[in-house]
C-alpha cells in the first residue's frame, strides 16, 4: 500500500447515521457495500461489482466524520471531499505550450476516489505543441529580388570644395538686356507670345499611351550633351502631369547629376540591372531612384568614378522594366560610334543629336545623320538636331551651319551661347536666359511631336 494510502473501512454505525452517505456513493458508482464490508472485516479479497464501462475505484482519503458543506462557489449537489488541490494559476502563461486553465473535474473525481493502481490509464490529451519559431522572411513569387550583394553606399556627386570654388551662379541674360528686353514689352504686343506659348505647351503636353524614350548623344564629348538632357528632362517635367525620367547611360564620369541638382548618388544602372523585374511596381522602382529637387527622378550610370563602360543588354533591361512607369524617358547616351549609343538611337522613339558650332562638329554630325538616314525604319524622320554655341566668340555662322545639316531632312534648333549654362554646375531654370528657354521649349517640342506619332 502506498504511503498516504489507507483501505477505506465502514464505520459501524445504524442505518441513518454518519456512514450512510458512503453507502450512497458506493451505491451510485455501482459497488455492493456488503460485500465491501465483509471484504474489510477479513472474508478476503472480493473486488466490488461495477457497472459495465466504468473503472473500480478506491478510496484514498478519510472520510470526514459528516458531509462536507456546500463549497464556496455554492455547488450543494452534493458532499465535497477535501483533496490535495492544484493551485490556481496566477493567469495566462506567456510560455510557449503552457497549459491553460484547468477543466472541471467529474464528480467522482472531486471526491476524492482514484483508479486503482492495477487499472489501465486513461488517456490524456496532448499538450499543445509549442509554436515553432517564426521563419525568415522571403520575398513572394511576384515582388522584386534582392540584390545579392550589399547595397552601394551614398557618394556625393561633387566635393564639397568644389562646391564652395564654384561661387554663386550667373543669369544667362546681362542686367542690360533684362532691362531691354522689359522695355519692349511695354510697347510690343503680348498676344503673339501668349499664342506660341500655348502652342508648345500642347505639344509638350500630348498624351501617350506607353511610354515614350527620347535618346540624346553626340559625335564628340564636352559639346553640350548632357546639358541638352537635363534641359528635356526638366521642360518635360515642368509640362506634364506624369512622371518623367532622365537616365544616364555614360558611364565615362558624366556629368548629367551634376546638371540635375543632384547631391548624392547611390544606385545605378549597372547595380539596378539585377534586380528589376517585370512585376515590380512603381513604389518600388523609385526607391531606387534620385528624386529631382523641382521634380521629376534621376537614374545615374556612375558614382563619379571610373568604371566599367555600359554594355547593351544592361541597357535594353533598364529601359524596357522602366519606360512602362514613365510617360517620357530621357537617355542622355554616350558619344557615337558607341554600341550602347547605336543602340538607344535606334531603339528610342525621338532622337536628338547635339552638334557644336564648328567646323568639324558640323561635317561629323552630317555623316551621323546620313547613318541615322540608312537605317531600316527610317529613324531620320524623328531625329531633331540641337547646335548648341558654347562659347560667346563662336566663329563658325550658326545660320550656315544649320542650313548645312538642313539638307539631309531634319529639324536644326539653334541653343544660344549662355552664360548660366557656360558656367557649370546644377542648372536653374529661372537663370537661364530668354533665348535659351524659347529655344530649350522648342527643341523639347519638336522631340515629343516626333515620339507621339512613332507607333
Amino acid at each position: 500500500m502506498t504511503q498516504g494510502e489507507q483501505r477505506w473501512e465502514r464505520p459501524s454505525g445504524r442505518p441513518g447515521s454518519d456512514g450512510d452517505w458512503q453507502r450512497d456513493v458506493l451505491r451510485e458508482l455501482g459497488g455492493n457495500p456488503d460485500a465491501d464490508a465483509a471484504a474489510g472485516a477479513g472474508g478476503g479479497p472480493q473486488a466490488p461489482a461495477v457497472r459495465p464501462g466504468e473503472p473500480a475505484l478506491r478510496l484514498v482519503h478519510p472520510a470526514p466524520s459528516r458531509p462536507a458543506e456546500a463549497g464556496a462557489d455554492g455547488d450543494a449537489s452534493g458532499p465535497r471531499i477535501p483533496g490535495p488541490v492544484p493551485p490556481p494559476a496566477a493567469g495566462p502563461s506567456s510560455a510557449p505550450g503552457a497549459p491553460g486553465p484547468a477543466a472541471p473535474l467529474s464528480p467522482a473525481l472531486e471526491s476524492g476516489i482514484v483508479p486503482p493502481a492495477d487499472a489501465p490509464e486513461p488517456e490524456r490529451p496532448a499538450a499543445p505543441a509549442a509554436p515553432a519559431a517564426p521563419a525568415a522572411p522571403t520575398t513572394p513569387a511576384g515582388g522584386p529580388r534582392l540584390p545579392a550583394s550589399p547595397a552601394p553606399e551614398s557618394s556625393p556627386t561633387l566635393d564639397p570644395r568644389l562646391l564652395i570654388a564654384l561661387g554663386r551662379p550667373v543669369h544667362g541674360d546681362s542686367v542690360t538686356r533684362r532691362t531691354g528686353r522689359a522695355l519692349r514689352r511695354l510697347t510690343s504686343s503680348v498676344a503673339q507670345d501668349v499664342a506660341e506659348q500655348t502652342r508648345i505647351a500642347r505639344e509638350l503636353q500630348q498624351p501617350v499611351t506607353t511610354g515614350r524614350v527620347v535618346a540624346v548623344t553626340s559625335i564628340r564629348g564636352g559639346v553640350g550633351k548632357s546639358t541638352v538632357s537635363a534641359l528635356l528632362g526638366r521642360t518635360f517635367n515642368h509640362y506634364r502631369h506624369d512622371l518623367v525620367l532622365t537616365l544616364e547611360a555614360d558611364s565615362a564620369l558624366g556629368t548629367l547629376p551634376v546638371r540635375m541638382g543632384a547631391e548624392a548618388v547611390r544606385w545605378t544602372c549597372a547595380d539596378l540591372a539585377p534586380i528589376l523585374t517585370p512585376s515590380m511596381q512603381l513604389t518600388d522602382v523609385t526607391g531606387y531612384l534620385v528624386p529631382v529637387a523641382d521634380g521629376g527622378w534621376l537614374l545615374p550610370a556612375s558614382r563619379g568614378q571610373v568604371s566599367a563602360p555600359l554594355d547593351m543588354t544592361t541597357y535594353r533591361k533598364v529601359t524596357l522594366a522602366l519606360r512602362r512607369h514613365f510617360a517620357v524617358t530621357v537617355v542622355d547616351c554616350e558619344c557615337l560610334p558607341g554600341e550602347v549609343a547605336r543602340t538607344a538611337m535606334d531603339t528610342a522613339h525621338a532622337r536628338v543629336v547635339v552638334a557644336p558650332t564648328t567646323a568639324e562638329g558640323v561635317g561629323a554630325t552630317r555623316q551621323v545623320l546620313e547613318w541615322l538616314a540608312r537605317l531600316p525604319h527610317s529613324a531620320l524622320a524623328s531625329t531633331v538636331v540641337a547646335l548648341v554655341c558654347g562659347s560667346p566668340d563662336a566663329v563658325l555662322d550658326d545660320k550656315a551651319a544649320a542650313g548645312h545639316l538642313r539638307e539631309t531632312g531634319v529639324t536644326v534648333v539653334t541653343v544660344p551661347y549662355d552664360r548660366h549654362l557656360a558656367g557649370g554646375g546644377p542648372i536653374r531654370t529661372e537663370l537661364l536666359a530668354q533665348t535659351t528657354r524659347h529655344a530649350v521649349l522648342r527643341l523639347a517640342a519638336e522631340a515629343m511631336g516626333r515620339a507621339v506619332r512613332v507607333r
